[in-house]
């Protein structure tokens, strides 16, 4: 199976359109256009029923007690876990392509509703769910896409993972809210075949220019 993007390269670097938040030289960090990428894939092997996509962010703090600290900075070596960023489920054979913006286009504070793509996809709760959890002006259910938002002062590059599995069930059996995670473990004993993508960001202005020589 075969995936790629026009957005970005593998391997390379995503516009700050398609993150969460870019940097602002005069407050760190500002939103962005949060539209999804756009992904087209090919070579779906025999016997798929359904398409599950997923990206992750794998360079996620676990202890995210330093993140955005003036200050402070976040150790490269610091443990990292996954942080779901996207996973849409019940993907068709016939749908071969996403546009950009197709799924997500802005941020939407408190965050998107479930049924925010067209209408026989599910997706999941990403994890600004629990990362906005305690915060009073974004707090809410985010449903679907919402693109990258390391935090500023991290030395790590974060790396995103777009990771596009053939399955032999035409739905999975998930029922009402359900999260990226349990999505993600939904799929194991269904898999045929799997596709992925890579790409790095980063609100670092130190790194990001370091990225640019």
């Amino acid at each position: 199976m075969r995936l790629w993007s026009d957005t970005f390269r593998d391997g390379g670097l995503l516009p700050a359109g398609h993150a969460f938040a870019e940097i602002d030289p005069a407050s760190r960090v500002r939103l962005a256009g949060n539209r999804n990428p756009h992904l087209a894939w090919d070579e779906v092997p025999n016997g798929t029923e359904s398409l599950a996509l997923f990206c992750i962010d794998g360079d996620a703090p676990v202890d995210a007690s330093l993140a955005n600290r003036a200050g402070h900075s976040l150790p490269l070596a610091s443990a990292r876990g996954d942080f779901f960023h996207w996973s849409l489920l019940d993907i068709p054979l016939a749908m071969r392509s996403i546009a950009s913006g197709q799924f997500s286009s802005a941020v939407t504070p408190r965050g998107k509703p479930a049924a925010s793509g067209p209408g026989h996809l599910r997706q999941g709760l990403n994890d600004y769910t629990s990362w906005f959890a305690g915060d009073p002006g974004m707090a809410g259910d985010y449903y679907g896409y919402d693109g990258p938002c390391p935090p500023w002062n991290d030395e790590r590059l974060h790396h995103y993972l777009f990771r596009l599995y053939a399955l032999d069930v035409p739905r999975l059996p998930l029922a009402g809210r359900f999260t990226g995670r349990q999505a993600y473990d939904a799929i194991y004993g269904h898999i045929l075949d799997e596709a992925r993508l890579v790409v790095a960001y980063t609100l670092n202005p130190a790194l990001e220019l370091t990225l640019k020589k």
